[in-house]
């Protein structure tokens, strides 16, 4: 796998891919740019996505900025996604669980391309220190500021010096000041909280730009410890280069756009926000760290990224989905065993509303034990639904004709209560008048608890073979949704194979024979559905009997 030294290779390599916009016409950044990149997850399908490079940026007040603004570039969609991985689609998740394994530690370099440009002290004043930087308003009409929404914060533990990556979004207060958006589960606002006990501040570090992994890797909430710089590494295919920070003692990827330099202060805490956020609604703020910028350095030519975030799907929904999956597959495998398949996590639902796992035949323990083993993670799940492997886990409509067909919701769904609802202000009004700040989650069993007869739909063959004649006659573009074709679940015996194929072969008079050898008289006063019970309690007892009886297509 080849490695993107820098985002200008993986510009390049969307452009190639013709998954990159430019816009070359005039456009403000605080009232037409996410809007204009919005209208694609709200008028598109995901295939239709691109990357968007805005090359005449200006803002409310007539500004003009000389830095181009790349949204939609890090994940408009899983293809580009995957091409910031450098793979195709279906090899994302090895790529994950590779990384995850065997993170690849970075190398120290003696400078990088990070540094070309550097304003520190009088000079950063000089140049309007933050306001050189074209950031966008993410939520025109709502939000209070221009916001970092893909800067990737690096931070250090002052006891054990372990480093955290993440990503938190960031209002712009001034020339040389920026809030942060930190949950009670952040790593960096456990950083904070220790450097508060000390009395020193707590140097960090905005990384922006840079080759895609970087990002990738601070998204995702792997345990404490983990070093994200390490994983964005393994996910890039090498170790990544970094550098010495100027003002503060902190290494940051050599070949990253623009690095903002600065300290927390822990002594003090402001309102952050209002900000649109993943959940759906404007989170109204919270109270807050301020962040002091010492420095901003870049490369010559540097290129800010912002994402998309707010209500799903967007940007952030998507950059989420693979890892979060991959995560939680390598949890259940290892807690529960290989009986579990797949996980999917639904990007409209904020990836983290409802999990589905997907799952071979299993002792109903098991799947119960599947099940109960996503509840501890840092990912609050809403519904966790277990399915079987015929069920495709990312079809909303094959999870409801699972639900619907193979559950009882008085056996096989529970209800787990008292769970923490997320941290944010919209917590507090999320059950109205009765400010209740705990949530639950439903758990369900949709799998099969025995066999069931085939799904009625023409046999694959028979499919296969009228997709063909669809294709010759140019009628429109088929996009298959699962389930396309009929197959077994079980019981069907092959006497009714047999019977199946007399059919389609023109001798559907032969299985009248079959009818005729199974009837019998009844008496006079017979309980017509007392027969029927009687008839179907003796052809699934007879069939349960047989040697074989698959019934396999």
């Amino acid at each position: 796998m080849a490695y993107y030294r820098n985002l200008q290779e993986y510009i390049a390599a969307l452009e190639r891919a013709g998954l990159l916009y430019r816009v070359t016409r005039p456009i403000n950044k605080d009232t037409e740019m996410h809007p204009l990149v919005r209208w694609q997850f709200r008028g598109l399908d995901e295939e239709q996505r691109r990357a968007f490079l805005f090359e005449n940026i200006h803002d409310a007040k007539g500004r003009k900025y000389d830095i181009p603004v790349l949204i939609g570039g890090l994940a408009g969609s899983q293809q580009i996604y995957a091409l910031g991985l450098n793979c195709k689609e279906e090899e994302v998740e090895a790529i994950w669980s590779r990384a995850l394994d065997k993170p690849l530690p970075p190398a120290l370099a003696g400078r990088g391309s990070v540094q070309e440009v550097v304003y520190q002290g009088d000079d950063l004043t000089r140049v309007g220190g933050l306001y050189k930087l074209p950031v966008p308003i993410s939520t025109p009409g709502f939000d209070n500021a221009p916001y970092f929404t893909a800067g990737c914060w690096i931070t250090k533990d002052p006891e054990t010096g372990v480093r955290n990556m993440g990503v938190y979004r960031a209002q712009v207060k001034g020339a040389t000041k920026t809030g942060v958006m930190w949950g009670s589960l952040k790593h960096s606002a456990m950083h904070w909280e220790k450097c508060n006990k000390k009395g020193v501040p707590l140097e960090a570090a905005i990384v922006v730009g840079g080759p895609p992994s970087i990002t990738y890797a601070a998204v995702q909430p792997v345990p404490v410890g983990v070093d994200e710089v390490a994983l964005a590494g393994a996910l890039g295919g090498e170790p990544l280069e970094v550098v010495k920070c100027k003002t503060v003692d902190l290494d940051v990827p050599a070949e990253a756009d623009i690095v903002i330099e600065g300290r927390f202060r822990t002594d003090y805490l402001e309102p952050d926000g209002p900000f649109g956020e993943a959940h759906g609604y404007v989170d109204p703020g919270d109270l807050n760290a301020l962040f002091e910028v010492t420095a901003i350095t870049h490369r010559k030519n540097p290129v800010y990224v912002s994402m998309l975030s707010q209500l799903t799907p967007s940007e952030s929904s998507k950059i989420k989905q693979a890892a979060y999956e991959t995560l939680a597959l390598k949890h259940l495998q290892k807690t529960v065993g290989p009986a579990v398949l797949r996980v999917a996590l639904y990007e409209d639902l904020l990836n983290r509303q409802v999990a589905v796992v997907q799952m071979d035949k299993a002792k109903p323990e098991v799947k119960w034990k599947a099940l109960e083993a996503l509840l501890p993670s840092r990912i609050i799940h809403k519904i966790i639904v277990a399915v079987d492997r015929d069920i495709d886990p990312h079809d909303p409509m094959s999870l409801f004709w699972a639900i619907a067909n193979r559950s009882q919701p008085h056996r096989d769904m529970r209800i787990v209560p008292n769970r923490p609802l997320p941290w944010n202000p919209i917590r507090y009004v999320a059950d109205g008048e009765h400010y209740d700040v705990t949530d639950s989650t439903l758990l369900i069993d949709a799998t099969l608890k025995a066999d069931f007869p085939p799904v009625a739909l023409p046999a694959r063959e028979y499919m296969e073979a009228a997709r063909k004649i669809w294709d010759e006659l140019g009628l429109p573009k088929l996009t298959p949704r699962p389930p396309w074709h009929g197959y077994s679940l079980g019981l069907w015996s092959e006497e009714l194979v047999q019977q199946a194929n007399n059919a389609v072969a023109g001798e559907h008079e032969r299985n009248a024979e079959y009818s005729r050898a199974r009837g019998f008289n009844v008496p006079k006063g017979t309980d017509f559905v007392e027969q029927k019970k009687k008839y179907l309690a003796k052809e699934l007892d007879e069939f349960l009997k047989r040697p074989d009886k698959s019934g396999k297509r």
